[in-house]
């Protein structure tokens, strides 16, 4: 199997990012400066069974905004690099995800048509250094940059850092089924069109 890697550093005037992500596993870790949406970073590379490791710095005397939203690209960015041209790869995938009272559910296709449905009402407008509206924009930077039809909905929630961990821990189980490769048809692009 051929590897399946993504590096990506991306500078702005308002932020440096660098990221490195493995389809097929490894470590995981996350420095952004802003430590919950380290902890959600860390979600997606461990609960999608990746190697993820991200490092940012910005604006953050601003707030978190332009950072979050770097990393979103830059990380959608190493996974276009990663999947090449998806041979093999399930394409879809999906999750529901329970963190206490919150229920989260993820669907996403790696159809290169980037669409972001997004439908969660979280309580709280902060937590931490974190804004909870950011979920939204870093979704919306990953769908775009990463070519993905992103479905997400909060079917149940209460505390706000629940209801962001399950959204964070549906996208890694869904994307990690997405990408990983079906033992069926192992050099098969997963289209009708022969590309995606």
């Amino acid at each position: 199997m051929s590897v399946r890697v993504g590096e990506v550093k991306r500078t702005t005037s308002e932020t440096t990012v660098e990221v490195r992500l493995d389809l097929d596993g490894g470590d995981v870790s996350a420095a952004t400066g802003v430590p919950f949406f380290d902890h959600m970073l860390e979600q997606v590379g461990r609960h999608g069974r990746l190697g993820l490791a991200v490092r940012a710095t910005g604006d953050l005397e601003i707030d978190a905004h332009h950072t979050v939203e770097d990393v979103g690209i830059a990380l959608g960015e190493a996974l276009t690099q990663a999947l090449g041209d998806k041979s093999g790869i399930r394409r879809y995938g999906d999750a529901l995800v329970p963190m206490e009272e919150s229920l989260a559910q993820v669907a996403l296709d790696i159809s290169g048509r980037p669409l972001l449905v997004f439908d969660a009402d979280i309580t709280s407008e902060m937590i931490g250094q974190y804004e909870t509206p950011l979920t939204e924009e870093f979704l919306m930077a990953l769908t775009r940059s990463g070519g993905l039809t992103l479905h997400v909905r909060l079917l149940a929630s209460g505390n706000a850092h629940h209801s962001v961990e399950a959204i964070f821990k549906a996208l890694a189980v869904a994307l990690g089924h997405a990408v990983s490769i079906d033992p069926r048809a192992p050099d098969v692009v997963p289209s009708t069109k022969g590309s995606l």
